[in-house]
């Protein structure tokens, strides 16, 4: 059977730095940072005392989902993967109501942990003899399916209903998976995307590790630092990225706007061998995922316009930018331009993938290329392979035709995706 062509035809985003498509697009445009100091951190004798958490109001919940879902409701990472989905179906100019299920769509939304705070009350209620006291819906709200359940419930979703998490590369996976269900045949339409809460608790033990940025507590916007010489570790941060993701001729029929098309992608693992490790990819891994990426995609490496990348301000960014070379075959000024999210808004673990995707995405439909913020002094090894100008520290109008977006996670997992401006 011919591969169908997919395409994207909604975004929602629940970021540190903006909610929704149009602040969301001001807020890469101008490089706005969403990263602030949290004196609770300090207080907990933490290292890194910065975090990213979305301008998120809960009450705003009201406005899409019924009273009797909202009355208890619990767990932030539920209500942003919520909120990101139902704004991506609204985007699409889908109706948000139905009578029947909806046979022809699915959804593959992920997450990483379920919200820690919840399962502390849960722990604290069980060894105070008070689980009566925990209330009917405790399991829906902390089952790591649950932002899945409750996006599915809310848009009568009725095809391929699948949670995934896969660390940091969760949301791109989520959409590559989506992509796959599409252009096979099974099925007409998929919501996919992600989302994370760090509560105190998460963060904490990313903060144990001891690869956190320390440096800037004080300056919390300068706290993340892609590719930079004074890049000093990554910071946590919460969110929710969606997009859908329909059939072309199915978007087509029904007169839907298009943002883009996915021509394809690839997710691997280095198996945590050869320089892989659980928290380090191996490079031939990551080669081959772009490189496979570029071939189910039917895309020269020489087309690509711009790499979004992982680069996280850690150690691992040099290596990151060594492994883009190689697949593509290009450095120096021959590179495409390149950036990272990250700098404005912190690594927001399993939701990183998907709010970089609409980043991704935003460029191709407005033709431009976000800047790399904190980047005054460029890691001198990383421009010593590829031309300081393909890395821009400000918003450049830019004929994008083809996007690159990958993201490496925990356990040695790949995965990059090949955006293309539809056609």
């Amino acid at each position: 059977m011919k591969k169908r062509r997919v395409v994207v035809t909604g975004l929602g985003v629940v970021a540190p730095n903006a909610i929704g498509v149009p602040d969301f697009l001001e807020a890469i445009r101008m490089g706005k940072s969403g990263l602030k100091y949290v004196p609770d951190f300090e207080r907990l004798k933490y290292l890194c005392h910065v975090t990213g958490r979305p301008p998120f109001e809960w009450e705003s919940l009201r406005e899409i989902i019924p009273e009797v879902t909202f009355h208890g409701l619990r767990g932030m990472g539920i209500g942003f993967g919520l909120r990101a989905a139902v704004d991506a179906w609204q985007d699409a100019g889908l109706p948000l109501e139905t009578e029947t299920p909806r046979w022809d769509t699915g959804i593959v939304f992920g997450n990483s942990t379920a919200d820690s705070a919840l399962m502390q009350n849960v722990m604290r209620r069980v060894d105070a003899l008070e689980v009566k006291k925990l209330g009917s819906r405790v399991v829906e709200e902390t089952m790591n399916s649950g932002v899945t359940a409750y996006i599915t419930g809310r848009l009568g979703l009725a095809g391929k209903i699948v949670t995934n998490s896969a660390a940091c590369a969760t949301g791109s996976q989520a959409i590559l998976m989506g992509y796959e269900y599409i252009s096979s045949g099974l099925a007409d339409r998929m919501v996919t995307g992600s989302t994370e809460f760090v509560d105190t608790y998460i963060f904490g033990a990313f903060d144990a590790m001891r690869v956190l940025s320390r440096r800037f507590n004080q300056e919390p916007e300068k706290a993340s630092r892609p590719m930079s010489r004074t890049a000093g570790g990554f910071v946590p941060s919460s969110g929710a990225g969606a997009l859908i993701l329909e059939d072309m001729d199915t978007a087509l029929q029904r007169g839907a706007r298009i943002y883009a098309e996915l021509k394809g992608g690839a997710t691997n693992s280095g198996g945590q061998r050869g320089g892989g490790s659980m928290t380090a990819p191996n490079a031939e891994g990551v080669v081959r995922c772009i490189r496979e990426a570029l071939r189910i995609s039917e895309t020269g490496p020489e087309t690509i316009d711009l790499v979004a990348g992982h680069l996280t301000a850690t150690l691992g960014d040099l290596a990151e930018i060594q492994n883009w070379s190689l697949a593509l075959d290009r450095k120096d000024a021959d590179f495409p331009w390149v950036n990272s999210l990250k700098g404005m808004i912190g690594h927001c673990l399993s939701a990183a993938g998907s709010i970089e995707s609409v980043a991704a995405v935003l460029q191709i439909a407005h033709q431009f290329v976000h800047p790399n913020v904190n980047l005054e002094e460029p890691n001198p090894e990383i421009v010593k392979r590829i031309d300081a100008s393909r890395i821009p520290t400000a918003s450049t109008p830019a004929v994008i035709n083809t996007v690159a977006k990958a993201n490496f996670g925990f356990g040695d997992v790949n995965t990059c995706l090949i955006f293309a401006k539809w056609k």
